[in-house]
């Protein structure tokens, strides 16, 4: 391997996949393939342009894709996880490091490096920001006993990240555990804002949460947040559903999670609607009406 120019593969190339793969290739990584499920159908069209575009080598299956990849970067949905681990293991040569990205339980980590084996060398990873603006840039955690081997590598490609124990599952633990949190407000910005503007006090509910949290912009932060879930509540649910599988391990009940995953799935649901879709660039009143207007409407 050519430690400044590794072979890199993606296995997803949604929205992750691509950003990641955006700003390597921006800064003068070249050897890069990626494979997606959704390829070989319409809703795949999408991400083969995006792949295009950017120079990226696109694969006819998850075999061609990581056949002599140095690096492979997992980036699938949350449900897919171990699929493309399975997908993958038996076309892995020379052990290349396994990147596994996806917002998953500590246990399922563990798994999926069970299930590789000595065919990769698997590295538990947790992206701890939004992807966008930084790309490949954005904070990472990386754990297991070759994360520190993989961290100096990918120091070298202008990535940042951080070791957070030689354990596979310690940086899935900080990351579902925050999500928590990160996506549980997502949701309670959801209800409040739905039904401040529902009852036509949006602006005097906002002014009046900056009484107990004066440092958050509840304005932007709402709009941010409901455009989040109604873009990808489908897979903030499914990376919820994670959420709570980690605090089962850990013993606890997880009622405030579970909730979340409805309200995440719903808005799924509602973020398809024409009316959402025209409205995300016409600013928060906009986009809460049309949020409100469609949820009634179902």
């Amino acid at each position: 391997m050519n430690r400044n120019s590794p072979r890199i593969s993606f296995i997803g190339f949604g929205e992750a996949g691509q950003a990641i793969a955006a700003g390597l290739r921006e800064d003068g990584l070249e050897r890069i393939a990626a494979w997606d499920i959704l390829f070989p159908h319409a809703d795949g069209a999408k991400l083969k342009a995006a792949g295009e575009k950017q120079g990226i080598r696109l694969a006819g299956s998850a075999a061609e894709a990581v056949r002599d990849a140095d690096i492979v970067i997992a980036a699938v949905t949350a449900a897919s996880s171990l699929e493309a681990a399975q997908a993958a293991a038996p076309h892995l040569n020379g052990a290349p490091y396994y990147l596994d990205i996806n917002s998953v339980s500590p246990g399922r980590k563990q798994a999926t490096a069970k299930l590789l084996g000595d065919n990769a060398r698997y590295v538990d990873v947790a992206v701890v920001a939004a992807i966008h603006p930084r790309r490949h840039k954005t904070p990472m955690l990386l754990a297991g006993p070759h994360a520190p081997a993989a961290a100096a590598l990918l120091g070298e490609l202008g990535m940042a990240t951080t070791i957070a124990g030689d354990t596979i599952g310690a940086a899935a633990g900080i990351k579902m555990i925050r999500s928590v949190m990160i996506k549980g407000i997502e949701a309670l910005s959801f209800e409040c804002f739905i039904a401040a503007s529902r009852a036509g006090v949006l602006e005097e509910v906002t002014a009046s949460l900056k009484n107990n949290y004066a440092g958050i912009d509840w304005a932007k932060m709402s709009e941010y947040n409901v455009e989040r879930m109604a873009s990808h509540g489908a897979r903030r649910a499914a990376e919820m559903e994670e959420s709570a599988a980690t605090l089962r391990e850990l013993g606890i009940d997880p009622l405030m999670v579970e909730a979340t995953v409805s309200r995440q799935r719903e808005m799924g649901v509602i973020g398809k609607d024409e009316r959402v879709r025209e409205a995300i660039d016409k600013g928060r009143e906009a986009l809460l009406k049309a949020v409100s207007e469609a949820k009634a409407t179902r």
